[in-house]
C-alpha cells in the first residue's frame, strides 16, 4: 500500500531571510550547540533543517523511509509578521516553490497553501491562485498573531474554504502568553504550549458551533489532536452543564471530534491507540513531522505497524486518499 504523509513541512532560503529582515518580533539566533533557531522575542518557535531546503534530500529520506507522498507545508511562524506586502511575499514565496516542487516530482509532492490571513481580501486572491496552481490544501497556525481562528475577521477566507470544501491542517504555534506563564525554558513552549495551542483552537470551534456553520471543512489537528483526545469526557460534562441559552453547537462534543481528522504523530503507541478508540481509525492519517530535529519518522511507522492490519492501511494510505482525492 503507499504512505502518504500529511504533515511535513518545507521551508525556502528566500522565506528565511525575508524572516531575517523583515520579522518585527521574531528574530534568529544561535543555539548553544551551534544551530540557528527562530525565536519569537525570547520563545524559541523553530529550528531550521537541511531538509527544510532541500528537495532532493526530501525524496532520499522518502525512499529510504518508504512514503510515496509527502503533502508539504510551511510550519510556523508561517506568513504571519511583517506588515501586508511582507506577508503577502513571504506566502508567495513559499507557495510558489512547493507548486514548483509538485510540477517537478507529480508523484511524490503535494502542497497546502499558507495564506496571508490577516489580510483577508488579500488572502482570498492568494487562495485562489495557489488552488490554480495545485495546492490541495491549506494550513494556518492554531493562532495567527495572537488572534483566535474563529475570529470574524476570518469568516470570508474560512467561508471559500467550506465551499471549496479544501482539507485545512490546523498546526500548532507558541501560544500568546508564553512568557507570562514562563514556558520560554526547557522547551515547555513546544512540548505543552503546541498541545494547548492546537487544543484551545479546536475546542473553540467545537463550542462555538464553528462546524455547524461551515460543514463541509475538514480540519486535520496535528500532533494526534494535541489533548483533545483525552478531554473527551471533560468535553461531554461541560456541556452537560452549559446554560441552554448560551449553547452554540447543535451536537455533542464528541461527535465533533469525530468529525475532525488527525495525524499519527502522538511519540506513544498508546496514545495513538487511544486516540483511535475515540475518534476511529477513519479519522486518522500518517504523518512525520519531517524534517523537524523532533521529527518520528520511525516512530510513526512503529506505531502504526501495531495496529491491526485494516487500521495500519487506513492511516498510512486510504484515509489520506479518500479525504486529498488522491
Amino acid at each position: 500500500m503507499p504512505v502518504i504523509d500529511v504533515h511535513t513541512h518545507m521551508f525556502t532560503a528566500k522565506w528565511l531571510e525575508l524572516l531575517r529582515h523583515n520579522g518585527g518580533i521574531y528574530n534568529i539566533k544561535t543555539r548553544p550547540d551551534g544551530q540557528q533557531e527562530i525565536f519569537r522575542g525570547e520563545t524559541p518557535v523553530v529550528i531550521p533543517q537541511p531538509g527544510h531546503f532541500d528537495y532532493e534530500l526530501r525524496l532520499r529520506h522518502m525512499d529510504a523511509a518508504g512514503i510515496d507522498v509527502s503533502i508539504v507545508s510551511l510550519t510556523c511562524p508561517n506568513v504571519y509578521w511583517g506588515d501586508e506586502e511582507v506577508s503577502c511575499r513571504a506566502a508567495r514565496e513559499s507557495n510558489d516553490t512547493m507548486a514548483t516542487a509538485q510540477a517537478t516530482y507529480p508523484d511524490r509532492i503535494r502542497w497546502f497553501t499558507s495564506l496571508p490571513w490577516e489580510y483577508p481580501q488579500r488572502a482570498l486572491e492568494e487562495l485562489h491562485r495557489t488552488c490554480d496552481d495545485g495546492a490541495i490544501g491549506v494550513m494556518v497556525l492554531a493562532n495567527v498573531a495572537g488572534r483566535s481562528l474563529t475570529d470574524a475577521l476570518f469568516e470570508p477566507i474560512w467561508r471559500e474554504i467550506d465551499r471549496r470544501r479544501l482539507p485545512v491542517l490546523v498546526h500548532p504555534t507558541d501560544p500568546p502568553g508564553v512568557e507570562s506563564m514562563d514556558m520560554t525554558k526547557y522547551d515547555l513552549s513546544w512540548s505543552v504550549g503546541f498541545m494547548f495551542d492546537t487544543t484551545l483552537a479546536i475546542t473553540r470551534m467545537i463550542f462555538d458551533g464553528f462546524f455547524d456553520r461551515y460543514p463541509d471543512l475538514k480540519i486535520i489537528a496535528s500532533h494526534g489532536g494535541g489533548t483533545l483526545p483525552y478531554l473527551v469526557g471533560r468535553f461531554e460534562k461541560g456541556d452537560e452543564v452549559e446554560i441552554p441559552s448560551r449553547r452554540r453547537m447543535q451536537r455533542k462534543p464528541t461527535d465533533y471530534l469525530r468529525h475532525i481528522y488527525y495525524d499519527c504523530i502522538t511519540y506513544d503507541p498508546g496514545a495513538l491507540q487511544y486516540l483511535i478508540s475515540v475518534v476511529g481509525a477513519e479519522h486518522v492519517m500518517f504523518g512525520t513531522d519531517w524534517p523537524h530535529q523532533v521529527h518520528d519518522t520511525k516512530g510513526s511507522f512503529a506505531n502504526t505497524a501495531r495496529l491491526p492490519d485494516s487500521q495500519t492501511t487506513a492511516v498510512r494510505s486510504r484515509n489520506a486518499e479518500r479525504i486529498f482525492k488522491l
